[in-house]
């Protein structure tokens, strides 16, 4: 067993106008401080049709497919661009995320990071938005279930914004429990924690400033405890480290070890409930110093888990 690393190079085809956070360089920030590590490298196949008509209808996916430009860039609004690779990527994004499950779940490695963008957790059902456009985490959590036969998967959003798009893909199933923690007031704006689907959606807002004691807490006392009681056949990770102090889009005070210790405390869950399968797909983090030094100590546990 070991750790597969899923990517590809199309990725950075995928370029934001100047000036934009979510930037080619940020991938090769995380590729970067990856280098050396014992892991699987797999090329991120493109999406399936099918697979993303599990969560998305077929008039979103013609919507995007027809906004892609054949030269400079099609803004979607404010802060989501296609270029004229944007859509290959995207594809490639989602393609990622489902074939780590099938790694997984095929027992060819224990867990896998799909270091893709653009990210996907706010993809909404019919609406491309905050940098994302298709939902990949939530497309993997329906490929396991629907392709492999899975009852159960949890989905755990640590990113600093909350997966309104993650949320809105599953909250409609119970097969699947969908917990995030996130700083709350800040885009998009949802992620209270009276939304809860039909009982499978764990929101834990947590202020401007939180800290590494104060999320820890949050982590060990509210989302543990829940996915425990969930017994998943499968995690999977949006990780996005823009949680960090260093990060120029948010106010909560993360360090770098923060996101090494919540990556094993989930593969503690996995250890206990599932042999250890964990697929984690980045979503955001936006400064590229933290942002490598982040995805470094995840994947370092990650890989040790591996073994």
């Amino acid at each position: 067993m070991t750790t597969a690393l899923i990517s590809h190079e199309d990725c950075a085809d995928h370029i934001t106008p100047p000036g934009h956070p979510e930037q080619v360089a940020r991938l090769d920030a995380v590729l970067g401080a990856l280098e050396g590590f014992d892991l699987q490298r797999v090329k991120a196949p493109l999406a399936a049709e099918d697979d993303l008509l599990r969560v998305h209808p077929q008039a979103h996916i013609d919507a995007i497919r027809a906004a892609a430009p054949d030269a400079g860039w099609r803004s979607l609004d404010a802060d989501t661009h296609m270029s004229v690779g944007t859509l290959k990527a995207a594809y490639r994004g989602a393609g990622g995320v489902v074939r780590a499950v099938d790694m997984v779940l095929g027992g060819e490695v224990r867990n896998a990071f799909v270091a893709m963008r653009p990210p996907g957790h706010h993809a909404e059902r019919q609406t491309a938005m905050g940098f994302c456009f298709f939902g990949n985490v939530a497309i993997g959590a329906k490929h396991a279930l629907d392709h492999h036969g899975l009852e159960r998967v949890a989905i755990v959003d640590f990113d600093v914004h909350h997966g309104n798009g993650t949320q809105d893909l599953v909250e409609d199933d119970p097969r699947i429990l969908f917990c995030s923690t996130h700083q709350s007031p800040l885009f998009p704006g949802t992620g209270a924690a009276d939304e809860v689907g039909v009982g499978n959606v764990l929101n834990v807002p947590l202020p401007e400033g939180t800290g590494s004691q104060a999320f820890r807490d949050a982590i060990t006392q509210i989302v543990l405890p829940r996915l425990d009681a969930f017994s998943p056949q499968l995690v999977i990770i949006s990780a996005g480290f823009d949680a960090h102090m260093n990060d120029p889009l948010a106010g909560m005070r993360l360090t770098t070890e923060d996101f090494g210790w919540v990556t094993a405390r989930l593969c503690d869950v996995a250890d206990t409930h599932c042999e250890g399968k964990v697929v984690s797909s980045l979503e955001g983090g936006y400064d590229l110093a933290a942002l490598g030094a982040s995805a470094a100590a995840h994947v370092k546990v990650l890989e040790e888990r591996g073994r």
